[in-house]
């Protein structure tokens, strides 16, 4: 037990005091390994429906973006929880932080239930809304009331993740979640192939893996050895927390949700043109989401080096740990980007989601622009990330809004009403205005507003006293 709280140290040191890069590093590869292996279940059922039909892969492609709003809007007060805790953990304040962390499990508990039922009962209303044939609509109905009732895992899965990164560790919740992705890929063709369950099996396959590590997160964060744990005395509702986790998750909340509600409706006009262009754009989105995943770890990475060193009142190393994270995501995301744009290249990985040629040529096209211009994620990420360590998320909110509603929208519209580029309307329309965004987000940077105190963290001891106390234990 010792040795654990050793590495916690020594992770929190590096944070606030050591090798900004290798700060970066350690915490952004695990959480790139992490968000590899959430990936990992959806392209595990990509990969398995693909073999089965065009018509499957479209069905889980369509809801997805309806799963994924609940999702992104219950992830606000994690993401809150992960800051707040960061910033206590920085000024020295662990007993706040357990606190916090008991108030951001009973929310998100509350909260993924109710949305998970709700969902349920509305499935058949939001399917036939997004204009779904009579065989797609069968399928996604089957999967969408099957994997929504993996919300309370999948939240009590990030709320372990939330407590741990914010104290510098991204390492357990890495590992937590490698069990669940390779419990994922036993289920999938056991219950797809084998068992001849198709979208049924691919939800119930999610739904279980979740579930095992879930299980499994909830016993670790319990521990009452641990600085930072669940506690049954503490779960309950705190207005004055309640009111810090409004205010720095509900932006978040409602920028995440907003946005991928601007990508539910984007799902709905990729279907004007087919299942094959569906399928297409499920495909490509996925194989993007994996080769952005470095840019979003160092976002994350980031954030949990901002938040701690804005709490130990250390602006100067937060915008240093910044700027470094900025630019190599930057290098890494357009040396990879030049690589995976090659159509040849492209279109061998897109072939292994997918037998249909049409899909195929689709996908590779959608994959090689996206690629292209993958770089400007790395200034999306980073910047997205000062801000959220610093508690200004209503800026993240503003820009994601922006980022679907308006640019998205509107390139969309001129590309297809204007240029009648058909299908092409739709991948230039996710480049120009991830690019749009990303410039907006750096400008409100430079403007210096990510300075202005959002969090009013009381600092009961100052950062000499903490570094005394840390130095006697």
């Amino acid at each position: 037990m010792r040795a654990v709280k050793l590495g916690k140290k020594q992770n929190q040191e590096l944070i606030l005091k050591g090798n900004l890069v290798k700060a970066i590093l350690s915490l952004a590869i695990p959480v790139v390994i992490n968000s590899f292996l959430q990936t990992m279940y959806n392209l595990t059922d990509t990969y398995w429906l693909g073999k089965i039909g065009t018509s499957q892969l479209a069905a889980i492609n369509l809801v997805t973006p309806v799963q994924n709003v609940i999702i992104n809007f219950g992830t606000g007060i994690t993401v809150a929880g992960a800051v707040l805790i960061a910033q206590y953990v920085g000024a020295g304040q662990k007993d706040e932080g357990k606190s916090m962390a008991n108030q951001i499990f009973a929310c998100a508990m509350l909260f993924s239930v109710v949305c998970s039922t709700v969902c349920f009962i509305a499935a058949p209303g939001i399917i036939n809304w997004l204009g779904a044939d009579p065989e797609t609509f069968v399928h996604a109905q089957t999967y969408l009331r099957i994997v929504i009732w993996d919300m309370p895992f999948l939240y009590m899965v990030n709320i372990f993740s939330a407590v741990h990164q914010a104290q510098g560790d991204a390492v357990r919740p890495m590992l937590l979640n490698l069990g669940g992705i390779l419990i994922n890929m036993v289920l999938d063709p056991l219950l797809m192939i084998t068992f001849d369950m198709g979208t049924a099996g691919a939800a119930l396959a999610t739904l279980l893996a979740k579930a095992v590590p879930a299980v499994a997160a909830f016993v670790l964060l319990s521990n009452p050895k641990k600085d930072i744990h669940l506690d049954v005395r503490h779960i309950r509702f705190e207005k004055e927390k309640l009111k810090m986790i409004l205010k720095v998750g509900l932006p978040t909340a409602i920028g995440g949700s907003t946005m991928q509600l601007g990508f539910l409706l984007m799902s709905r006009n990729v279907y004007v043109y087919g299942t094959g262009a569906m399928a297409a754009y499920g495909i490509g989105n996925k194989v993007n989401g994996l080769i952005t995943l470095p840019s979003n770890g160092i976002g994350s990475a980031t954030a949990t080096i901002v938040a701690q060193n804005m709490g130990a009142g250390q602006q100067e190393r937060a915008e240093k740990g910044f700027r470094i994270s900025m630019w190599i995501s930057i290098v890494f995301l357009f040396v990879g980007g030049m690589i995976l744009s090659r159509m040849r290249i492209s279109t061998a990985i897109v072939s292994i989601f997918s037998n249909d040629d049409q899909v195929i040529a689709m996908a590779a096209d959608f994959l090689s622009i996206m690629a292209f211009w993958c770089f400007t994620n790395g200034i999306y990420n980073t910047v997205s990330g000062l801000f959220q360590g610093t508690g200004h998320t209503e800026v993240n909110m503003a820009v994601d809004a922006t980022r679907l509603w308006v640019f998205r929208f509107l390139t969309l519209w001129f590309c297809e009403s204007i240029l009648h580029m058909g299908v092409r309307s739709v991948w230039y329309s996710v480049v120009i205005s991830n690019g749009i965004s990303a410039v907006i987000l750096y400008i409100l940077y430079r403007t210096g507003l990510w300075k202005k105190a959002k969090l009013k963290i009381n600092k009961k001891m100052t950062r000499e006293s903490y570094e005394e106390r840390e130095a006697q234990a």
